[in-house]
């Protein structure tokens, strides 16, 4: 798979070599692992005061070309496009993360026009992919933690689903695939992803509730693809070479039965990862 940068919402613009200004005005701690958000671009549910950004906002000059040529150097590879964070996660890199899922409980008529407004900006962002080559467009928007969904399943179908469903046609539109990327436990809405068109979840982490990806195979393969399911908190991680060997051999016989499947770690490998285990994994691969 050849991986094509395009739009993304969030181009840091350093203040210094501990802090970056996002496009949003949010300012994040760069020397944190992950990032840290230390003070929210849009601090209070007021649009009068805080003028969201529009496409105007993201440069896509020459993008385009860039990615025209990346795909022809690999005419013979899956070209994905990539289109940067997703919307519930931008509500809380705009406002803060705690005063994001007030918004949804207690101001819901603002936390709508606020997704709203953020898919407006997505759906601008995937008009300018037409004319692009690629096989499918990648998204990231974390959806869930360890226990299951952040928001709630409850108000991600209320305000999510429906966000994400206009961006899914969008993309379908153009002749081209749906893989997100979500982190943490999303078995609950797994049925509501396939219904407004997601080909592709990618992560699939095993560890958290529900995400038991042999179950998922059994339950959703026949209608959506799932993309990684090696344990980066587990197997990879804490497992010997041999128990990762014997789990990616059992993950291709047993996920990739009937198509619908894409070996990976469930994360890219992980500080502290074992020089062996690293090893024992790439071995892994090569020897399918």
């Amino acid at each position: 798979m050849a991986g094509v940068g395009a739009v993304d919402a969030n181009v840091e613009r350093p203040v210094d070599e501990t802090f970056a200004v996002d496009a949003f005005g949010t300012k994040w701690r760069m020397d944190k692992r992950p990032w840290h958000l230390e003070a929210p671009g849009m601090p209070d549910p007021d649009f009068g005061a805080y003028p969201l950004p529009g496409p105007g906002a993201f440069a896509v000059d020459g993008l385009k070309e860039k990615a025209r040529a990346a795909i022809a150097q690999k005419p013979d590879s899956f070209r994905i496009l990539h289109n940067g964070w997703g919307i519930f996660e931008q509500t809380w890199r705009i406002r803060g993360f705690q005063n994001a899922l007030m918004d949804a409980a207690a101001d819901p008529g603002f936390y709508r026009e606020l997704v709203d407004r953020l898919t407006d900006l997505r759906l601008s962002m995937i008009a300018q992919f037409e004319g692009i080559d690629g096989d499918a467009v990648m998204f990231g928007d974390d959806w869930g933690d360890q226990r299951g969904i952040i928001l709630g399943p409850d108000r991600w179908r209320e305000f999510i689903k429906p966000a994400w469903a206009r961006v899914y046609e969008a993309v379908h539109a153009q002749g081209k695939f749906v893989m997100s990327h979500s982190c943490g436990s999303v078995a609950e809405i797994i049925p509501d992803l396939i219904e407004i068109g997601l080909d592709v979840l990618e992560s699939v982490q095993p560890e958290p509730a529900g995400m038991n990806p042999y179950e998922l195979k059994r339950k959703f393969g026949d209608r959506v693809t799932f993309w990684g399911c090696l344990g980066s908190q587990s197997t990879v991680q804490f497992g010997t070479p041999a128990e990762i060997k014997a789990e990616v051999k059992r993950l291709t016989e047993t996920m990739a039965r009937g198509g619908g499947y894409i070996l990976a770690p469930a994360k890219s490998l992980q500080p502290g990862t074992p020089f062996e285990n690293a090893v024992a994994l790439t071995e892994a691969v090569l020897e399918l």
